[in-house]
Parts: structure tokens; sequence; C-alpha cells
């Protein structure tokens, strides 16, 4: 009995009109919020907003971080999917305190850096949904920045900004960071500390007046030879 016969002796059960629904999973959520890092002679500045995301007007939460302290000397900022992010630090602090146990010292940055690529390239068939920054100091005392996409290509970098308003931090740092497009600055130049410090929270000051997933606090990590020193800011909370 064809659809028309149905209807027609069952008018009752039967609808006038055949709707197709399909049922839709994805696994990633992008959780908003914007991460920098600024690389120096002898530091790096990370910073990353606290407010996680869920699309639209939603906010889970105004306190969950997104850089994370690896090691004495590392320092991981995320943007992406905030499950992921949780779980791919696990990941990074499990192989690391392994390393630790079997040479007695802990990993360098650059030795962590290619540990975080190898282990988002073993993911690359169902990746974590991250755009990480790492950065450190490297044997030299220079300051190591490194910059990813989720299926582990890195790049050695001395500024990036990931995230919701990376598309309003990232041409800022062009600028004021990189000297692009001015004509006679030297592009090689490092800035100082106290330079990079201002342009980070610079840089969130304005972002979180234009990208609403953007705000309400400010991790700032600064990493040089004497460790990591971390500070709290207040950013705008509408």
């Amino acid at each position: 009995m064809d659809f028309a016969a149905m209807q027609k002796q069952y008018p009752a059960q039967v609808p006038t009109e055949v709707h197709s629904h399909q049922n839709r999973w994805d696994p990633y959520v992008d959780n908003g919020g914007t991460s920098l890092a600024i690389a120096g002679a002898d530091y790096v500045i990370v910073a990353s907003d606290t407010r996680q995301s869920n699309g639209g007007y939603s906010i889970n939460s105004r306190t969950e971080p997104k850089a994370f302290k690896l090691s004495n000397n590392v320092v991981l900022a995320t943007s992406g999917f905030a499950a992921d992010a949780k779980r791919l630090v696990e990941v990074l602090e499990q192989n690391a305190l392994t390393y630790f146990y079997k040479h007695n010292k802990q990993m360098t940055a650059p030795a962590m850096a290619q540990m975080l690529s190898n282990t988002l390239y073993g993911r690359r068939f169902f990746p974590y949904y991250v755009f990480p920054i790492l950065a450190g100091v490297d044997a030299q005392g220079k300051g190591a920045l490194f910059a990813y996409d989720p299926v582990g290509n890195m790049e050695r970098v001395n500024y990036q900004a990931y995230g919701s308003a990376a598309a309003l931090v990232q041409p800022f740092l062009d600028n004021v960071v990189g000297f692009k497009n001015q004509r006679g600055a030297d592009h090689n130049r490092l800035i100082e500390r106290d330079e990079a410090m201002r342009f980070a929270v610079d840089a969130f000051t304005s972002a979180t007046e234009r990208d609403i997933y953007t705000g309400d606090w400010l991790d700032i990590f600064v990493i040089d030879k004497d460790g990591v020193k971390h500070e709290k800011r207040e950013l705008k909370h509408d």
C-alpha cells in the first residue's frame, strides 16, 4: 500500500505531509576566548582571557583558564574546544612527568614543543580541536615561542594570537611587535618586556570591546630564566 492509499484509508493516523528530519551530532564546540604570546630576547609573555562561551550569548564560565603552566619554564596557551584543551594538557603533563622520572631532569621548551607536535599529529584522524601556543625559554636563555594548528604543524615565531578575537589582535601585533609595513623599521628588533606587557594588556582591552566571547579576567604569564610568574587582571564583564 502506497502513501496516498494509507492516507485515504487511515486519515487520522497518517500525516498530510512527510517531513524529513536529520539528527546531527558534532563532537566539537568552539568555546571562544583569545590567547596571545610575545617572545623577547630573554622572556616570553603569554596572555589569555577566562571567558568560556557556548555559542550565541551563552556564557558557561567567567573564570575558566586557557593558559596552563606545564613546567617551571613552559606555559601552554589554548583556544578552541575547552574539553580537548584540558585533555591535551593532561597528556602533556603525563609525558613530561614520565620524561622527568626517566632522565632526572625537566624537558626543555624546544623538546616539549616537539612532543606537542607529535601528540597532535598522532591524533590527526580525530584531532584535538585546539590551536595551541607553547612558550618557554630555550637552552640559550632566549624566548622560545611555538604556534601550531590542530594536527601538529609547528612554527617558531616571535608573536602569535589565536581565538575568537584573533582577527582583531593579530593585525595589532603585526604592527606594534612585528613592525609590518613600516618603512625604515627594523623588523628583526625584539621589543622590551615592559612594551610587550603593555601591548598584551592593550590588545585584550580593545578586543573585549569588540568580541563578546572574550572578557572577564586576563591571565598573564611571564617566563624567563628564573621561572614562570603569573598575574591576573580584570577585563570587561559584559
